[in-house]
């Protein structure tokens, strides 16, 4: 039997009871702790922790791989449940755009945007794909990523879409992270299509998903619900369609404007509004009349506003009317080629004003629940997996999101073994 046992830390963080699915309001700020604790993992899973005082001892020491994190905190590792990491190139010649001062959307007009990605992914034959993501997944994952959402969205097409999510499926396979998978192909409308929108959503919905929903290849659909890309109704052609497959809703909406789709995203069930960074009165509202465990996860994407120079999304409005908060990283080539989730979490605090407490339940727990990963991931639960991020030392719990920039991470363990190995390790 494999067994890993931590001891002497600082403190466990994210220490939640069996049970809680989803953390919301003023909970949020309430993250539980173990000061000086310790932990045990056995075949990958927490099985028990608790603080030093109350060590039981180990009487058998054999399979053990024990780590002294004294000075140095045990947190759950980052969930992001908000990613576009299979793409087949980086587009840096429209950062330079923007610098020189085009909109996101004076972009997409020339040919630039998500139509420039889909046309280099299409040319691109699937190893290529799946090598480049590969990369780009591991190294999320040494910054402390243990479970992420991957969409598709830069094919448009059939074939293309397939093929994306046939590489997202490869690399749920071959990476120890938990992985789920998202049909975006409502992501934007193809060349092929600009004189035929409602054939490419019938494609959508009579063909793609039941491909996809028949090959097991995704876990969620997406549409992209803003002016210049999908309708409400459009949006909600697709959920209807994802629904009769068995496939949830993930929904981008409200980016640059309000159209409804928070509310059209209540009505169909889904499972997170992504984005969100321009939100008047009735959208708050309309998320915060909904019962607790019905609450579409309002996931906020605080890089993405910082590369393209647009509006933070409200979190303080959103935790003050009680409503879950999650934060993800958006990583794609386009909005924001990064998929370091411990910037997040400094963004969070320094742009969003989140609580750093709050920022570490949005970047755990609640976004474990946007992927409907709540049971496996998130924190450090009795049952759950052993997936931790161990610290640096650290004066402070606040001096990670404070000291940003700053690499804090010393250890990662995904499903009790590690996979960067730091000083706690030695």
């Amino acid at each position: 039997m494999s067994r890993l046992l931590i001891k002497n830390a600082k403190a466990l963080v994210g220490t939640y009871p069996v049970g809680v699915a989803r953390v919301a309001g003023a909970e949020m700020a309430r993250l539980p702790m173990i000061e000086d604790g310790w932990l045990l993992a056995e075949e990958g899973r927490i099985t028990a922790l608790g603080p030093m005082s109350e060590f039981p001892g180990v009487a058998d020491w054999s399979d053990l791989t024990m780590i002294d994190a004294s000075g140095r905190y045990v947190l759950p590792g980052w969930c992001d449940p908000h990613t576009h990491t299979v793409f087949a190139a980086p587009r840096e010649e429209e950062f330079v755009d923007k610098i020189k001062g085009l909109s996101y959307q004076e972009i997409a007009a020339r040919g630039g945007g998500i139509l420039n990605s889909a046309m280099k992914l299409r040319a691109m034959d699937e190893e290529a794909l799946f090598d480049q993501a590969k990369a780009r997944l591991e190294g999320m994952m040494r910054m402390g990523t243990v479970a992420v959402e991957i969409k598709s969205g830069y094919g448009l097409t059939l074939e293309s879409e397939l093929k994306m999510l046939r590489v997202a499926k490869r690399l749920k396979a071959s990476l120890p992270l938990q992985v789920r998978t998202t049909l975006l192909a409502a992501h934007a409308l193809p060349p092929e299509f600009k004189e035929d929108r409602d054939g490419y959503v019938r494609l959508i919905c009579e063909e793609l998903i039941p491909q996809v929903a028949q090959e097991g290849l995704a876990d969620f659909v997406d549409a992209f619900c803003e002016v210049n890309y999908f309708t409400v109704a459009e949006m909600e052609r697709v959920l209807e369609a994802g629904a009769k497959h068995g496939l949830p809703g993930k929904v981008h909406v409200n980016q640059f404007t309000s159209l409804g789709g928070i509310q059209a995203a209540i009505r169909h069930g889904a499972l997170s509004v992504d984005h969100l960074e321009v939100m008047d009165v009735a959208d708050l509202e309309a998320l915060a009349a909904c019962p607790p465990d019905q609450v579409p996860m309002p996931t906020l994407l605080p890089s993405c506003s910082f590369f393209l120079r647009i509006p933070y999304a409200p979190a303080r409005q959103l935790i003050d009317r009680g409503l879950p908060v999650v934060l993800a990283s958006d990583h794609n080539p386009g909005s924001t080629p990064s998929g370091n989730l411990n910037l997040v979490l400094s963004l969070a605090c320094i742009q969003l004003r989140m609580l750093p407490k709050e920022a570490i339940a949005a970047l755990t727990m609640n976004a474990a629940a946007a992927m409907g990963l709540h049971h496996e991931a998130g924190s450090l639960t009795p049952g759950k997996r052993a997936s931790l991020i161990i610290t640096h030392a650290a004066p402070s719990l606040a001096y990670l999101p404070y000291a940003f920039g700053t690499d804090h991470i010393d250890t990662v363990i995904i499903d009790g073994k590690p996979i960067r190995t730091g000083a706690a390790l030695r």
